[in-house]
């Protein structure tokens, strides 16, 4: 394993626990959340870029020049997202726990009816960009280009798949957990393979943004009929 490599997956996990601490250690809120996470997801890795790889960030990422007929599999694949997150949840609705879901974003996270259009937006459009930014085009393709290959594939998409646990672990049963758990893992390895497609991470952020709808309208749908 190169020391590139190394260096990545240690920061990678240092980066994830330090979330998943955040988020289930101390309880913090939505908005301390979200600034830790642009910090190692975004900050950090910029810097390290810069400094440890000594390589431009648009040509590290891949992203000066945009072959937009690539792009087409990203929306393509992410309609497809958009129709199966929507048919998931309504075959699976009634073995969620949907008031404490909204319970747990109201209570834990300070999130709100009224304020649920921001944070919507955020996890649309910003969250999206930064979980694709650092899972696939820091980390993915520049596994994936130093040759180690198949660990690339693994490595992303298992650390995506835990990520999520610091988010659902409390909405879930064991066997949801698991569910999603092996779900992320797929898509995770899908959104990979996306990127091969373009070599940068445009194509799975973009899938990325319409499951993200998804997410949002299942959202606004469940405070929309649960009284908190």
């Amino acid at each position: 394993m190169e020391n590139r490599t190394l260096h990545l997956i240690s920061l990678s996990l240092v980066s994830c626990l330090l979330l998943l601490f955040i988020e289930q250690g101390i309880e913090a809120s939505y908005i301390v959340k979200t600034v830790s996470k642009i910090g190692l997801f975004v900050f950090i890795p910029v810097i390290y870029i810069k400094y440890i790889f000594r390589e431009n960030l648009s040509t590290f990422l891949n992203v000066k020049k945009i072959d937009f007929p690539r792009l087409k599999v990203g929306f393509l694949a992410g309609i497809g997202s958009f129709v199966i997150l929507i048919v998931s949840f309504i075959l699976l609705e009634e073995w969620i726990d949907t008031t404490g879901i909204i319970l747990d974003l109201n209570q834990r996270l300070g999130i709100t009816y009224e304020t649920f259009i921001w944070v919507a937006l955020y996890i649309t459009f910003g969250n999206s960009f930064i979980e694709e930014f650092y899972f696939r085009g820091v980390l993915f393709l520049k596994i994936y280009q130093e040759g180690d290959k198949l660990l690339a594939y693994i490595f992303s998409a298992g650390l995506f798949a835990f990520y999520h646990v610091a988010i659902f672990a409390l909405w879930f049963n064991v066997w949801l957990i698991g569910l999603a758990l092996l779900g992320l893992f797929a898509i995770g390895l899908i959104f990979n393979w996306l990127n091969t497609k373009s070599n940068n991470f445009l194509n799975s952020w973009i899938t990325h943004v319409l499951a993200d709808v998804a997410i949002v309208a299942i959202g606004y749908y469940l405070f929309a009929t649960i009284q908190i």
